[in-house]
């Protein structure tokens, strides 16, 4: 809530200086909404000027544009006319023309249609030439294939005979297949009988020398390993005898176990003082600290007030600065009033106080001299410049505003108040002299203005007591903080001599507790010898016996050589049954391929007779259609070899015709020719006069449309006038407050001048028109603001001392809880390792209350260490420790362990159960174990667990074991 609260303040704080930054923001606005008036009265003036010039050069623009306009078109009359001459000379060339070019045409048409004919009698005779051509290469062509047909016909008469020969040889050959197979099936039959009984010979005989063969290597596998063993068995009866004897000398040579247990003595008697040196060295912190946290409590509300009085400050002082680039600051900036007078002023004033000293400004106060006869207040109304000071500008003002104790003072005293003169309240209550009169209401921007500057100066006297407050605090704090810092040292030390005391002891026990071991050790390790020096001398005697047996039965297996020998002959006399086997086999196989063979080739040799005949009869056929077409190919030639003869004598007629045709045609285009040539010159002459016209018609529609822009700028200029101006031409001199008869300034000067009007304008930047009503709004909102942070401060100081008071009540509780509880733990972890030492310390931190908790455990034999490097099962016990400890701290009526025995083995869950026990049996609390652990079953009162008789339905089991035993006893 406190974090809340300060950032509300913040918030709040930031929202009160945005809207105050804005309050003078919009006040600013409302200076320059009065410039942006004059400007814009001084611009409406030039800009009336400029429009009565643009008004002037418009109309003489037209006059000017109206007189070319005139101009051109008497011209355009005069071109139109020669015209109009030249384009009847040019009609009566081009009237002749067509006739002269019909004749042309026509003795062009008698030419171009004997060069046709010509053309055509040529591609004939080139047609007749390629058909001879074309014909005698079929004739080559057909003779070829005759001769292709002879060949092939005689091809397939030999090939014909060539396959009756070969199928007479097969037939001849297979007369005598079957008695032949026969024969070589019976030969390889015999052979495969005598080979299967040799190989069942040799089969036998080489499995009878494997079996031999293999006891004979497990016989000397074992005699070896036998052989070997029997070595180890007395190589370690031979180390037995010696490290026996060893022992025996080493036990008898014992002397250190009381030196050990002197040693042991001395260190837990040295235990016992640092034990207690440390505990007052704690308690000695513990003070020291606790003195430190008041200290630090005092200095950080001190330091927290200081940094609210520099933050309010720092906040009061950027609202109070004049506004980066404002160059005339309001004479409120300069004034200082007696405090409480502030809402007076504000009243009396009100909005001049905006206005600047500097006589630059727009609106600013002039320092005008004093009045020779000023005219004298009401009696019991105080002058308002014994109160305010900073300006000489308002003195006038001031003299002229009294202070009057109350508002019955006020009311009685206005009607004798002269003209200009005012009463005011220290509330605000205002009385003019002509009769107005305001009551007392919020203050005003001014008042609110001064009150703060007031307040600026109040707050920057109180800093420095503040500041020696709070650096005398901080001194303070630094020499307790040294104290404590030195008590931690102390106590440092102490914790450090006694980790040292308990190392030494803890090293004493380890030493008496391994010397006790070792003694131990010893006669179970002579013990040990013992019995199995008797097992070594039993296993030597029956490793001995195993061996002779093994040697007997390897000398039984009878003599492997001949057998090897007879094995080898039968093997070769088996190979050479098998190879002639192989060849009476590949005899067999050779047989039937070449009867297949046989048969394939002779059903090839009838599909290939069939093939040969067909091909026999198309070329007799073929041979038959070649005479034909050769016959008619040569028919053809002899009728082409006369047509050259014709064409010759038409050639020669054709000649004489092209010849007169030309002559025709040459005269017609001559006469053509010089026809074109005058029309040629007519219209040369028609261009060049429409050419001019079209000149003089665009000059004419150039200053027709230069009249119609200067009309259209004239009327547009007369619309602008209304527009901006709202008045007519007639008017502007008018608007611009000038005599019709005095001279205007050049265009270009009202021009230059009103862009730099209107660029100072438009410097301006938006101009807020509503600045006044919006700053009398803000300045309500953050009046409201401000009665609203009064309240927020108010509730963040009291939670601070909430907080405190919580803080110091949980350190005093949290610290008391702690030292009880690592009571607790230290016995209940020697309870639980039957010695040893732990306890609790808090680190990382001077305040108990943002301490980390570090767990130091000694179990018996060790050092001292963290929890974590402790074994699983240490690791367990200790923890257990801890818990029974906050439990003891807090107790409850029951206590639900779950598998807290599971890394425990059987010794440490025999000493759990019984603390279970002890502490059941001091207290009220009902322990529930969850255990499968067979020992802590054993242990408790009564047993529940949970059975499954029927699939799918679970039934609680109780066995109260008192009972049981009970029962045990009676029966």
């Amino acid at each position: 809530r406190l974090r809340a609260a300060e950032t509300n303040l913040e918030r709040l704080d930031d929202v009160i200086a945005t809207l105050e930054s804005q309050l003078q923001s919009l006040k600013k606005q409302a200076r320059q909404a009065t410039r942006y008036r004059n400007l814009a009265g001084h611009i409406r003036r030039q800009e009336s000027i400029l429009l009565h010039l643009e008004h002037q050069r418009a109309t003489a623009a037209l006059n000017s544009a109206r007189d070319a306009l005139t101009a051109s078109q008497s011209r355009v009359a005069a071109l139109t006319q020669a015209a109009a001459a030249a384009s009847t000379e040019q009609a009566a060339a081009a009237a002749a023309l067509p006739e002269l070019r019909h004749s042309e045409a026509a003795a062009a048409a008698a030419l171009q249609s004997v060069l046709v004919e010509r053309d055509n009698l040529d591609r004939e005779e080139a047609q007749v030439i390629a058909a001879q051509s074309r014909v005698q290469q079929t004739l080559k062509t057909i003779d070829d294939d005759q001769a292709r047909s002879h060949e092939l016909a005689g091809d397939a008469e030999a090939a014909l005979a060539r396959l009756a020969a070969e199928r007479e040889t097969l037939s001849a050959a297979a007369e005598n297949e079957v008695e032949t197979r026969t024969l070589a099936k019976t030969q390889y039959d015999d052979l495969a009988a005598q080979v299967a009984a040799r190989e069942d010979e040799v089969d036998e005989l080489g499995g009878r020398i494997a079996t031999d063969e293999a006891e004979a290597m497990t016989l000397d596998r074992r005699i070896a390993e036998l052989s070997e063993r029997l070595g180890r068995l007395r190589d370690q009866a031979a180390r037995h005898d010696q490290e026996r004897a060893e022992l025996e000398a080493a036990r008898a040579a014992d002397q250190d176990m009381h030196e050990a247990e002197a040693e042991s003595a001395a260190a837990e008697e040295a235990l016992t003082g640092a034990r207690e040196a440390a505990g007052q060295a704690a308690e000695a912190l513990s003070a020291a600290r606790e003195e430190e946290q008041r200290a630090r409590d005092a200095l950080r509300e001190a330091e927290a007030s200081q940094s609210k009085l520099d933050a309010e400050i720092a906040a009061l002082g950027k609202l109070l600065e004049s506004p980066q680039g404002d160059i005339w600051p309001p004479i409120i900036d300069t004034l200082a009033v007696e405090a409480g007078l502030e809402r007076a002023l504000g009243a009396a004033l009100g909005d001049d106080l905006d206005a600047s000293a500097d006589n630059a400004a727009p609106v600013h106060w002039e320092a005008l001299p004093p009045y020779d006869a000023p005219r004298a207040l009401p009696a019991g109304a105080e002058p308002m410049d014994r109160f305010v000071a900073g300006s000489d500008a308002l003195n006038r003002r001031l003299g002229q505003i009294g202070l009057v104790p109350d508002e019955a003072t006020g009311a009685r005293l206005q009607a004798e108040l002269a003209p200009g003169q005012r009463l005011v309240t220290r509330d605000g209550a205002l009385w003019r002299w002509d009769g107005l009169a305001a009551r007392a209401e919020a203050p005003t921007a001014a008042a609110t203005r001064l009150a703060q500057r007031n307040r600026l100066a109040e707050l920057r006297e109180r800093l420095p007591a503040r500041a020696r407050e709070t650096a005398l605090l901080a001194e303070t704090h630094g020499a307790v903080k040294t104290k404590a810092e030195d008590a931690a040292i102390v106590e440092r030390d102490a914790r450090a001599a006694l980790d040292t005391a308990f190392g030494r002891a803890a090293a004493a026990r380890e030493r008496r507790g391994e010397l006790a071991q070792q003694a131990a050790a010893l006669t179970s390790r002579l013990s040990s010898l013992e019995e199995s020096g008797e097992r070594l001398g039993g296993d030597i005697a029956e490793t001995e016996a195993s061996l002779a047996a093994g040697r007997d039965d390897r000398a039984a297996l009878p003599d492997l050589a001949s057998c090897r020998t007879r094995l080898s002959e039968l093997r070769a006399q088996l190979a050479e049954w098998r190879g002639t086997l192989a060849r009476a086999q590949g005899d067999l196989e050779r047989l039937d391929q070449e009867a297949r063979s046989r048969g394939a080739r002779l059903e090839a040799i009838g599909e290939e007779s069939g093939s040969w005949e067909r091909r026999a009869k198309q070329a007799a056929e073929h041979l038959g259609e070649l005479a034909t077409r050769r016959e008619g190919a040569l028919d053809e030639l002899a009728t082409l070899e006369a047509q050259p003869a014709e064409i010759a004598t038409r050639r020669e007629a054709l000649a004489a015709e092209i010849e007169t045709a030309e002559a025709l045609r040459k005269a017609a285009a001559d006469t053509l020719a010089e026809g074109e040539t005058r029309l040629a010159e007519a219209d040369r002459k028609l261009k060049g006069e429409e050419q001019n016209l079209a000149q003089s018609r665009e000059e004419r529609v150039r200053h027709q449309a230069e009249t119609e822009h200067c009309e259209e700028t004239l009327t547009g200029l007369v619309g602008k006038v209304r527009e901006r101006l709202d008045c007519p031409v007639d008017g502007l001199l008018e608007v611009a407050e000038i005599d019709p008869g005095q001279d205007l300034p050049g265009y270009e000067e009202v021009e230059a001048k009103l862009a730099r009007l209107q660029r100072e304008r438009d410097n301006m930047g938006p101009v807020n028109l509503r600045a006044d009503q919006e700053a009398a709004e803000l300045d309500q909102q953050i009046v409201g603001m401000q009665g609203e942070r009064a309240d927020l401060v108010s509730a963040i100081a009291k939670l601070r001392q909430g907080i405190n008071s919580l803080n110091r009540e949980g350190r005093q509780r949290l610290l008391t809880a702690f030292e009880e509880v690592n009571r607790h733990f230290s016995e209940l972890f020697v309870r639980l390792f039957g010695g040893g030492r732990a306890h609790l310390a808090l680190t990382e931190a001077d305040d108990p209350l943002e301490a980390g908790l570090e767990i130091m455990a000694s179990p018996p034999g060790k050092r001292l260490q963290v929890l974590s490097l402790l074994s699983g099962g240490e690791q367990a016990l200790t923890a257990l420790a801890l818990l029974f400890a906050v439990f003891l701290t807090n107790p409850a009526p029951i206590c639900v362990l779950d598998e807290v025995d599971a890394p425990l083995d059987d010794a440490n869950v025999d000493r759990f159960c019984t603390l279970v026990e002890q502490l059941a049996a001091e207290g009220s609390t009902r322990f529930l174990l969850i255990t499968h652990h067979r020992m802590t079953m054993a242990r408790v009162d009564r047993l529940y667990g949970v059975t499954m008789a029927e699939r799918g339905v679970s039934q609680l089991v109780s066995v109260d074991l008192d009972a049981a035993e009970e029962l045990r006893e009676t029966a």
